[in-house]
């Protein structure tokens, strides 16, 4: 899985996310912080988001098929297995237009003792909406939580904000 990973840093540079960094690290975990200026109102921004099957990558997926993500009434960003599911991770926060904020940990930190908090705020911009998205993440993991996954997530996340907005601008998140 750290080959796909990897290979997100091609796909931010096709996306067009206007800024990415891994904006802290340290022995105890790290901070990514994620922007774009995304041409339309945040309530379209909003609505895109919360149907993560319309703009997440694939292969970022325990499936292999965007289609199988859902974000359901409960609060659970998920994924549909042929013989069960994949909870992603759990809304803490949503209050429908500004701010969407979620637990867990994604991918492959699953199998580690790391865990983050994963935060879309959207900000109006006049017929535009400014996104950022920052996901700090503390626990352990073989090898070093900050020294082995902060480049991979930031390089991941970054090309998921660049879909995002692309789906939102043009209906189709390649």
């Amino acid at each position: 899985m750290r080959g796909i990973w990897a290979a997100a840093a091609l796909a931010v540079a096709w996306t067009g996310a206007a800024r990415a960094e891994v904006a802290d690290k340290s022995a105890a975990g790290f901070e990514v912080v994620e922007t774009a200026t995304i041409a339309a109102p945040a309530g379209k921004v909003w609505a895109a988001l919360m149907r993560p099957s319309t703009w997440w990558d694939s292969r970022h997926t325990f499936t292999g098929a965007a289609k199988n993500l859902y974000i359901d009434p409960a609060g659970c960003f998920c994924e549909q297995l042929p013989k069960g599911a994949v909870r992603h991770m759990t809304i803490v926060y949503a209050d429908g237009r500004s701010l969407l904020r979620l637990a867990g940990a994604l991918g492959p930190l699953q199998a580690s003792g790391a865990t983050g908090s994963l935060t879309f705020a959207l900000k109006p911009d006049g017929t535009a909406t400014d996104l950022t998205l920052t996901y700090d993440v503390g626990g352990y993991a073989r090898g070093g939580l900050a020294q082995t996954w902060a480049a991979p997530v930031d390089q991941v996340l970054g090309a998921q904000l660049g879909r995002l907005k692309k789906a939102v601008e043009t209906g189709k998140p390649d």
